[in-house]
C-alpha cells in the first residue's frame, strides 16, 4: 500500500482529557489590499473585476450579464459576420456540420473575463500604474468585505504614486480609518508621517520599537522633523551620521576611494546629514534596534566635551563615535573671533597640502590661512570639488574609522 485509506478515518480534535475541542472562527474579519499585485486575463485585470463584482448589487450584475448577452447576439447578427461565416462554412470540408464564428457565450459569468474596465476611456491595463493603484485601493476600501471587516491590511500604499497622487490616496485612507482599524506596511517616511506617528512601529531584523517608547524629548523631535528620516535610518544595514552636507560628500568620496568606487548606499550603508545637535536622537533609536551606527563629529577643540556628550554610548557595541583626538591650534582670526582649527576642512588641509587643494579648487593661495578662510566660506563648493576630483586624497584617521566595514 502506497497511500493511506483516509476515507476510512475520521479526524477529531481533543484535549489530553479526551474532551472534544470545538473549533471557533476568529471573531474579527480582515481584508488585505495589495494594489501592486498585477494579474491579467484576456486583457482584463482580475483584481479590479473581482472588486467591482463584489461592489455591485445583484441586480447590477444581472443587468451587466444581460447587456453582455445582447452584445453576443448582436455580433452574430452583424451582416459582415454572416458573410464571413458563409464563406467559412462553404470552404469547410471537415464535417457535414455548419462552421461559423461566434462570440464566446461561455458560462453565466463570462462577462467578467471578456469585458475590460476603463479609466477615462482608457483600458485599465493601459492606464498609469499610479492610477491603477489608487482605483484598486479606493474600490477595495468601498466594497462589502471591507465594510464588514474589523481590520484592513494595506500593503505599501505608496507604490507607483507621485507625491500629489499619494496625498489623494492617504486622504481616502484617513477618512476610512475613522471607523476601521488599519495595519499598514510602508517603506515611505512620508506615509508614516502623514498617517500618524502615535501608532508607528519601527521594525528592523528581529527588533522593533514603538515611537512612544522613546524619551519624550526624542519623540517630540521626530514628530516635528520635516524630513522624518527615521525609516531611512532603520532600513539601512549601517548608518553614518554626519553634521552637514560637506561632511556627507567627503565621507562618501572617502568610502568610494576605499571600496573600488562604490558608493556607501550600494553596500547598504546610508550617510545621513542630521546636524550635530540631533545625533543623540538617532542614537537612541540605534541602541534600541541594535543598528550599527557611526557618528562623525568635530572635536571643536574640546575632547572632554565630546566624550561627556556621548558618554552613555561609550560601551555600546553597535555605536562608534568618530572624532579627531588631536586638538590643533593657531593664530588665525575670522573677524575678531579665533578660527576653529578642529573642523573637517582644516583637518583635511592638515592631512594633505595647500598645493593639492589649490589644484582641486583651481586657486593660487600663497598661505594656508588664506586657504582656510576660503574653505570655511565655501564649505559645500569645496566638498563638491573634492568629491569630483579624479585622484585620491589623504583622509584623517577619524574619517577612515567611520567608513570601515566592521
Amino acid at each position: 500500500m502506497t497511500s493511506l485509506p483516509i476515507e476510512y478515518y475520521e479526524a477529531r480534535w481533543t484535549t489530553f482529557s479526551r474532551e472534544s475541542v470545538i473549533p471557533k472562527n476568529i471573531k474579527f474579519k480582515s481584508v488585505l489590499i495589495d494594489s501592486s499585485n498585477y494579474r491579467y486575463q484576456n486583457g482584463s485585470d482580475i483584481y479590479i473585476s473581482r472588486v467591482i463584482k463584489e461592489f455591485l448589487e445583484p441586480e447590477d450584475i444581472t443587468s451587466v450579464a444581460q447587456a453582455h448577452r445582447k452584445l453576443v447576439d448582436d455580433f452574430a447578427k452583424d451582416p459582415s459576420i454572416i458573410t464571413v461565416n458563409k464563406k467559412i462554412s462553404d470552404a469547410s470540408t471537415i464535417m457535414n456540420g455548419k462552421i461559423s464564428l461566434s462570440a464566446d457565450q461561455g458560462v453565466q459569468n463570462s462577462w467578467e473575463s471578456s469585458l475590460v474596465t476603463q479609466v477615462n476611456e482608457v483600458p485599465f491595463a493601459h492606464a498609469g500604474k499610479g492610477a491603477q493603484c489608487i482605483i484598486k485601493t479606493q474600490l477595495a476600501l468601498s466594497h462589502k468585505k471591507a465594510e464588514s471587516a474589523g481590520v484592513i491590511l494595506l500593503e505599501e500604499p505608496e507604490s507607483h504614486l507621485s507625491f500629489s497622487r499619494l496625498n489623494e490616496l492617504l486622504l481616502a485612507i484617513t477618512a476610512a480609518a475613522e471607523s476601521k482599524q488599519f495595519i499598514i506596511s510602508t517603506h515611505s517616511s512620508f506615509v508614516a508621517n502623514k498617517l500618524g506617528l502615535d501608532s508607528l512601529i519601527l521594525l528592523s531584523n528581529n527588533n522593533c520599537i514603538h515611537l512612544n517608547d522613546l524619551t519624550p524629548d526624542t519623540y517630540d523631535f521626530f514628530k516635528r522633523i520635516a524630513g522624518y528620516d527615521t525609516l531611512r535610518f532603520i532600513l539601512c544595514k549601517k548608518a553614518i551620521l554626519v553634521e552637514g552636507d560637506s561632511d556627507e560628500l567627503v565621507i562618501q568620496r572617502a568610502y568610494m576611494d576605499q571600496h573600488s568606487g562604490k558608493l556607501p548606499i550600494q553596500d547598504g550603508i546610508d550617510v545621513m546629514s542630521v546636524g550635530g545637535v540631533t545625533f543623540k536622537r538617532y542614537l537612541e533609536v540605534a541602541r534600541t534596534l541594535k543598528r550599527k551606527t557611526n557618528v562623525v563629529t568635530d572635536n571643536d577643540g574640546n575632547i572632554d566635551a565630546v566624550k561627556k556628550k556621548y558618554l552613555e554610548y561609550e560601551n555600546e557595541p553597535y555605536i562608534s563615535i568618530c572624532y579627531d583626538e588631536i586638538v590643533d591650534t593657531g593664530d588665525l582670526l575670522i573677524g575678531d573671533k579665533p578660527y576653529n582649527y578642529n573642523t573637517l576642512e582644516p583637518k583635511l588641509l592638515k592631512a594633505n597640502s595647500r598645493e593639492l587643494f589649490n589644484k582641486i579648487f583651481e586657486k593660487t593661495y600663497e598661505s594656508d590661512d588664506e586657504l582656510r578662510k576660503y574653505m570655511k566660506q565655501h564649505k559645500t563648493e569645496c566638498a563638491i570639488a573634492i568629491f569630483e576630483y579624479e585622484e585620491t586624497i589623504i583622509y584623517p584617521d577619524y574619517i577612515l574609522k567611520a567608513i570601515r566595514d566592521e
